[in-house]
């Protein structure tokens, strides 16, 4: 029997790598330098041809797909990393710290994003019978998964679009997509997509939590408050908080600041004090004893590095 099962397998590993191939040499014609670039659907691009270090910044809802190289994204204190075998779902936007681990000039690293809006979830789910999400303990917004056949095939024809008739690409893009996302939540991580279309149970509850502190993290909140608002006390909210992001809302709320504070510095010029404050710091040794422990330099410095240096913008 597995004499018979062989030849079978041994097929389908050559035409995956074949799949590989021809998605980083068609990700490569549109990528012809180093960096991303976002086209219409969702979809983003990337290439590199060195590996990066560690970047910082915020996650959004998608599904990651490596045709060469490996990446490394790294949630709180949960290290995630994936290859072309491998398959990445972000289930929600979250600060993060990612970098490319594998890239060369002869095999540089190539990437696919596809966000995931949570509407288009929903809707499939909806269609292909899947029930919403319970009152069940929340999962992490971060998994790693193999990577199939059918998965690849799809990205792969999705791509290929990029060279079709702007008619008919116009008219497949949207059924590939739907095709993504059902295959998805047919896989190991369905739950996980489906906590993405936060439809009920304490997702929705988080997902509204985190929210409120994406769009209040420079105010001084009360964790109680924010518990309250979303329905739960405060050690499940905590503990659920924690489950889905790996950090405590406290962290979250750092993490958040400081991300903003090193936008501020670079894309608008403002000093480290001014940045500090700007974010909710009003003593500015905290600010900077803080700053370096997350990006291991003090904030003018880094600022002044950053701005030196041409880097590949991080992200899932």
């Amino acid at each position: 029997m597995d004499l018979m099962n062989r030849p079978h397998s041994e097929r389908e590993v050559r035409v995956a790598q074949a799949g590989r191939e021809e998605l980083a040499e068609r990700v490569g014609r549109v990528v012809r330098e180093e960096g991303i670039i976002d086209l219409p659907g969702g979809l983003r691009l990337l290439c590199a041809s060195s590996p990066t270090e560690l970047g910082h910044g915020v996650s959004f809802p998608a599904f990651c797909v490596v045709a060469q190289g490996s990446k490394e994204v790294l949630l709180g204190d949960d290290l995630y990393r994936y290859d072309a075998n491998n398959y990445l779902i972000t289930a929600a936007s979250l600060p993060i710290s990612s970098r490319i681990t594998e890239a060369s000039e002869e095999r540089p690293y190539v990437g696919v994003v596809l966000g995931l809006d949570p509407a288009l979830v929903g809707s499939v789910m909806v269609e292909a019978g899947h029930p919403a999400p319970g009152e069940k303990a929340a999962m992490r917004a971060f998994d790693v998964s193999p990577l199939d056949a059918e998965l690849l095939d799809a990205v792969l024809r999705l791509v290929r679009l990029l060279d079709a008739p702007a008619a008919e690409a116009r008219f497949l893009r949207p059924l590939v997509t739907r095709e993504i996302v059902f295959r998805l939540l047919e896989g190991e991580q369905g739950g996980r997509l489906r906590q993405i279309a936060v439809l009920g149970g304490h997702a929705h509850r988080i997902a509204r939590a985190l929210e409120r502190l994406r769009e209040e993290f420079a105010r001084p909140l009360r964790m109680e408050d924010v518990a309250r608002d979303a329905g739960m006390s405060v050690s499940g909210f905590h503990h659920h908080f924690k489950a889905v992001t790996a950090m405590s809302p406290l962290q979250f709320q750092k993490r958040m600041r400081l991300q903003e504070a090193r936008r501020l510095m670079l894309g608008e010029d403002l000093d480290a004090g001014s940045a500090g404050r700007r974010v909710g710091y009003g003593d500015a040794s905290q600010f900077s004893r803080e700053y370096k422990r997350l990006f291991g330099t003090p904030p003018a410095r880094d600022a002044e590095r950053l701005r030196e240096a041409a880097t590949v913008g991080a992200g899932p």
